[in-house]
């Protein structure tokens, strides 16, 4: 029964498989946005603190965003590799990569929670808390990074779930955890009056929740890929390669982290709490926008890595054209929506008016060309599932480090309105990135699947 699942990728018709693998990871990807989007939500609706304690818990994202990272950093780059091994039959190979990745997922947890309970609160005034937010901030950061354990599990196994074709089960790892945060937070912040930290509370619970449905299924009967006590040694020879797969997507996070960081120390000098606040929001914006997108280029992922290791370079070129025209129509559609209804998406997060003005005038600079997106991240994410880390790598690099960091420093030096200016960088790095990805991508990709034809 594993054996027909997986050989599915192979032979069952493309637009059925990419949206029957596409639409769990869709819905697990939005699920999962409700982690930190209905954690803000509540915060945000605090009386009388609202404002403050939602830009006190939105100043902790770069060190959540660099936890996930990790977790990609493993399972981004294991599972393509995974799923390239059972496309040439070698499934013993594939489970030695998923028990190094389990083994590396454990070692990197626990020193990542000794360093953000060590180093926190000097991390959270260097990523511009100010006296009147640095309370909330520890209050949700000194809980949260207690369960990065479970973040690991939970995120970084995951992929080798839906890599074998399993995407309902992979969607049912996050829509458990979810649904338990959504109805933990009121119960934890307002009935038991733990605020803040009934919020943090509530998100490690749900993640443990979640960490052990994972871990429940790859040690099952229904997984066709296993976690054996024999291959939990970490190989040199089987881990070096996933890191390298896994440098793309763990750089396009954690410089996440460092964008963020970014935002927050210009946002803070030139706009105070309010344009920080008005960051968190915006955020959680482009999270609405591109995580569902993150969801459809995941269910492309095992079909493209699949058939390039099975030499079916046919399937993999009509897997990415499926791919990139599906992703066009999800983000012009939700940008239109965004622009047009920019009031009602901020005041999700907020009730404030002085908060609300500020964001919707923000927002829409900030997500200007935000549907370009589809672009960079099919073509990048098609880099990953074929093992291209090198150039993944580039990409992931040139559009948050070598563009949008930097702009958001240069440009404040050309227009009389600051604020204005930084929010500017993000649509500039945005098109420009989008832009070269397409070109490379278009140079490169006969090239590589002509030379994996040659390896017959």
């Amino acid at each position: 029964m594993n054996t027909d699942r997986t050989n599915k990728l192979g032979t069952e018709k493309i637009g059925k498989l990419l949206f029957s693998l596409a639409l769990p990871s869709i819905t697990a990807q939005l699920v999962n946005m409700l982690y930190n989007i209905v954690d803000r939500i509540y915060i945000g609706h605090m009386p009388n603190i609202g404002s403050d304690a939602l830009t006190g818990v939105g100043i902790t994202m770069p060190i959540i965003i660099i936890i996930s990272a990790f977790s990609s950093l493993i399972g981004m780059g294991g599972a393509p590799r995974a799923a390239i091994k059972m496309g040439e039959q070698n499934d013993k190979e594939a489970e030695k990569i998923l028990g190094s990745c389990f083994s590396a997922l454990l070692i990197i947890s626990l020193l990542l929670t000794l360093i953000f309970l060590i180093f926190g609160e000097k991390l959270l005034w260097i990523f511009g808390a100010s006296p009147n937010t640095i309370k909330y901030g520890m209050e949700y950061l000194s809980i949260y990074v207690c369960g990065t354990i479970f973040v690991q599990m939970t995120l970084g196994l995951n992929s080798f779930i839906s890599t074998q074709g399993y995407a309902k089960f992979s969607m049912l790892t996050v829509i458990i955890g979810a649904v338990c945060n959504i109805i933990l937070d009121p119960i934890l912040m307002f009935g038991f009056n733990m605020g803040v930290r009934g919020a943090a509370v509530a998100t490690v619970l749900s993640q443990a929740l979640s960490a052990f449905w994972v871990l429940k299924f790859l040690t099952g009967t229904k997984s066709k890929l296993k976690i054996r006590k024999e291959n939990l040694k970490i190989n040199k020879a089987v881990i070096l390669p996933v890191l390298i797969l896994g440098m793309s997507p763990f750089i396009m996070q954690s410089t996440e982290s460092l964008l963020n960081i970014a935002f927050n120390f210009s946002l803070k000098k030139y706009g105070g709490d309010i344009a920080v606040g008005s960051m968190t929001i915006l955020s959680s914006l482009m999270q609405i926008l591109h995580l569902p997108l993150v969801g459809l280029t995941q269910g492309a992922q095992p079909i493209t890595s699949y058939n390039y290791g099975a030499k079916n370079n046919k399937r993999v070129k009509n897997t990415f054209k499926l791919l990139i025209k599906s992703a066009f129509i999800y983000t012009v559609i939700m940008w239109i929506l965004m622009m047009i209804f920019t009031n009602a998406f901020v005041s999700i997060f907020t009730n404030d008016p002085v908060l609300k003005n500020y964001a919707v005038w923000a927002a829409r600079i900030y997500m200007a060309t935000a549907f370009v997106m589809a672009a960079q991240n099919s073509c990048q994410q098609t880099f990953v599932a074929l093992g291209q880390a090198k150039v993944s790598m580039f990409l992931a690099l040139l559009r948050k480090i070598v563009l949008l960091i930097p702009l958001i420093f240069i440009l404040p030096m050309f227009f009389e309105n600051k604020v204005f200016a930084v929010f500017l960088a993000e649509p500039v790095s945005d098109f420009i990135a989008a832009s070269v990805t397409t070109i490379t991508f278009a140079k490169h990709i006969n090239r590589i699947l002509d030379e994996n034809e040659s390896l017959r």
